[in-house]
Parts: structure tokens; sequence; C-alpha cells
């Protein structure tokens, strides 16, 4: 099912839900009941369930896109880093240039073309991956220098390597979900309670209530599905991209 179905169905059980209550509430009321006012104390608590419960959600967003940029630099640095490798050989010889260059793009091409999908529905790494960059490290860390042009470029080259290596290793350790579960229980549990609060402000039938009650509901429910969807940086909608690569690396999806 498409992510926008899912949002859209989630604001619209969340709406109706709230519409149904009320009217429910609305009908069982007793005719006594004086639904003109609301206790002070309500009308308080209320109110600081909604700011703690708003700050609570801000933090929440902000975390999971701050992890989620992360994950996207990652990608960056790792892409970078191959980048370099491929332009700095060129001081080697033509057979061993062309060898780090064809292990480089077959290790680019198999994160793009292969190992994406497998963090997308997975959450890990490849293990052939893994296999592939440790082809390019032994290219690069194995070849003795012959000239002093050579030897100066053996070290960059060896620490482009080493940082390829850790920005995959930071890349595999951002493909699962950042939110705790006791985070999202909190999550779901605050939203049901600050949408709950809003039937003890014993809202009437009127068309103008019921529309902002709906409205608000449906804007809890967007928030939640927004943390979500930020939550699996490499997976969903708003995820990181093989940009990075592609970018440095045309051919990788060929």
């Amino acid at each position: 099912m498409p992510e926008w179905l899912v949002l859209t169905l989630a604001m619209l059980a969340a709406c109706v839900v709230v519409v149904i209550i009320t009217l429910l509430r609305h009908r069982r009321a007793s005719d006594d009941e004086d639904i003109t006012e609301t206790p002070d104390v309500i009308e308080y608590m209320t109110m600081w369930i909604g700011v703690v419960y708003a700050i609570v959600l801000g933090l929440a967003i902000a975390g999971v896109w701050e992890a989620r940029s992360a994950a996207q630099d990652h990608v960056q640095a790792e892409a970078v880093a191959l980048h370099e490798i491929s332009e700095r050989v060129r001081v080697y010889p033509p057979d061993v240039r062309d060898r780090i260059r064809e292990d480089v793009n077959a290790y680019v091409g198999h994160v793009v073309s292969t190992e994406w999908k497998v963090m997308s529905d997975r959450g890990e790494v490849t293990d052939r991956g893994t296999e592939l960059l440790d082809r390019v490290r032994a290219d690069v860390t194995d070849y003795e220098p012959r000239t002093d042009f050579e030897a100066q470029a053996y070290q960059p080259l060896v620490d482009q390597v080493t940082a390829a290596d850790q920005a995959r290793i930071a890349r595999a350790e951002s493909t699962g979900a950042t939110m705790p579960g006791v985070v999202w229980f909190g999550l779901v549990t605050g939203g049901v309670v600050t949408v709950g609060m809003v039937f003890a402000l014993q809202i009437r039938r009127t068309a103008r209530e019921l529309i902002l009650a709906g409205l608000f509901s449906a804007l809890i429910a967007f928030l939640l599905f927004l943390i979500w969807d930020f939550d699996a940086p490499f997976s969903r909608g708003v995820a990181a991209s093989t940009d990075p690569f592609l970018n440095l690396f045309p051919d990788a999806e060929g």
C-alpha cells in the first residue's frame, strides 16, 4: 500500500473516530448537563498536556530527521572517498590503476543496484559488498610503490580506503529504526490522551467545533506518521538516496 494512502487513511480515521465519539457523547448526555461551562482545572490540564506533548513531538521529529541527515552524510562520505581513490590512482601503472578502478566500480555498482534494496528490505548490508570493498583495500595496500611520486600517493590512498570503510560501517549502523519501542509507546499513548482531552472540554455538535476537533486529531496522526516515515533512513518515503554515488559514478546504474 502506498505511503500517501496510509497517511490519508490514518488522518481520515482519526477525524472519523473523534466525530463519532463526539456525536455519541452528545446523544447520551443528560438533559440537565451544562455544556457551556468547563471547570478551570480541566482547561488548565488540557493546555499543559497539549504543550508537553507538542514539545515531545518536536523533539522526536528533530531526532529522526537528524538521524536521516546523518545517514545521508555517511553515504556522501563513502562516495567521495571512493571517487578520490579512483582519481588518485592515476599516478600508478596502467594495469594497477585499471584494476583498482574496476574494483571500485564493481563495489559502487553492487551498492547501488543490490545492497541498497537489501538495506531497505532487511535493514542490513550484504556480505558481497564487504567482500568487494576488501578487494579494493587489498588492491591499494598490497601495491608496492616504485617511484617517489607513487610513494607520495600511497598513504593518501590508504587513508581514503579507511574513510570509505568507516563510512560503510556508519551506513550499516544507520539502516535500522532509530526510535526505541518505549518512545513509540509514549508517543502513541500521548497522542491518545491529548486527543481524548478534547472531549473533556465538552465540545458541542456544531460544525465548527467538529471540524476543529477533526483537524486536531488529523494533525496528531500526520505528525506521528511523519516520525514513523523518517524513522528508517534507508526505506519508506523520505529516505536517504543513492544520488552521491550516482553523481560521482554515473555508470553505476548501468
